[in-house]
């Protein structure tokens, strides 16, 4: 469960030039289901660096398909693939299903790893009470970030593609970024970084402020769009769960969601990074 998928279709050419900046987009694609619009949507976005949320490997509801392997070589770019879970309804024995975080990069990506949080829900395990169905969403393992390296010319910007519990409370996805900010301060402490993803809670509350201070961690999204709704229920209830954290970083510019955006029930989330 904890290792990584790779695939590199990202032009060689590219390697070796050094951007002035990148755009980066983040963005939870409802496991990929609507892949051309997708797909459609990324290509015009020009993201140099994106981060996927909920992307499905031989998911029966996405067409067995695996999701990041298809769009990163549509995009031609570089990809990493980290499995959250193994959907047990969605698969056979012999052939199972997985569903995580995809991150893709037009430069290349290496150290890549799962952190695999400590802090979990047991929402979705399996219970010999609670039939085997689809709409049941039973599960081995757990949330996770993807940790990567992107080498942007001569810059190496560290990469966190998170998914926080949607299960639980506020406390249990405090804790789960605290792991991620933790891990963060350890490894690569002195590169750039930023923590992109869904966190199913809104981080501009008091208790993230304060977990972020002193970290040199910053929230471009804490005023974007007026009211920053990133995500929609099925009722049509506005969320704020999906943010873009940069550390050590020019300030970042043109942070937007983009709410035209129908492929998922998640907004994509765009910014630009200045890296000179």
């Amino acid at each position: 469960m904890d290792r990584v998928e790779t695939g590199n279709f990202a032009a060689t050419r590219i390697h070796a030039e050094q951007p002035q900046s990148i755009r980066v987009v983040s963005w939870n694609v409802n496991r990929g289901c609507n892949l051309k619009e997708i797909v459609d949507y990324l290509e015009s976005s020009n993201g140099d660096l994106i981060l996927l949320q909920e992307t499905d490997l031989n998911a029966r509801r996405s067409g067995f398909r695996n999701i990041a392997k298809e769009v990163a070589e549509k995009l031609r770019m570089d990809y990493v693939f980290g499995r959250e879970f193994q959907e047990l309804s969605q698969g056979t024995p012999s052939a199972p299903t997985y569903h995580g975080q995809a991150t893709l990069s037009r430069w290349p990506l290496s150290q890549g790893r799962v952190l695999r949080f400590r802090s979990q829900s047991g929402f979705w395990r399996p219970r010999w009470y609670i039939p085997p169905l689809s709409a049941f969403q039973r599960r081995l393992g757990g949330r996770i970030a993807l940790v990567c390296e992107a080498l942007i010319g001569g810059v190496r910007l560290v990469t966190y593609n998170v998914h926080l519990e949607s299960r639980g409370n506020d406390q249990l996805r405090l804790q789960q970024l605290r792991e991620v900010l933790e891990d963060a301060r350890r490894a690569r402490e002195d590169s750039p970084a930023l923590i992109a993803g869904d966190f199913n809670f809104d981080l501009r509350c008091s208790a993230v402020t304060e977990l972020l201070s002193g970290l040199r961690f910053e929230n471009p999204f804490h005023s974007a769009n007026g009211n920053l709704i990133t995500a929609r229920t099925r009722f049509g209830r506005g969320l704020s769960i999906d943010f873009i954290l940069t550390r050590d970083l020019p300030v970042p510019q043109n942070a937007s969601i983009v709410n035209v955006v129908t492929a998922s029930d998640h907004f994509p989330l765009m910014l630009t990074v200045q890296l000179n």
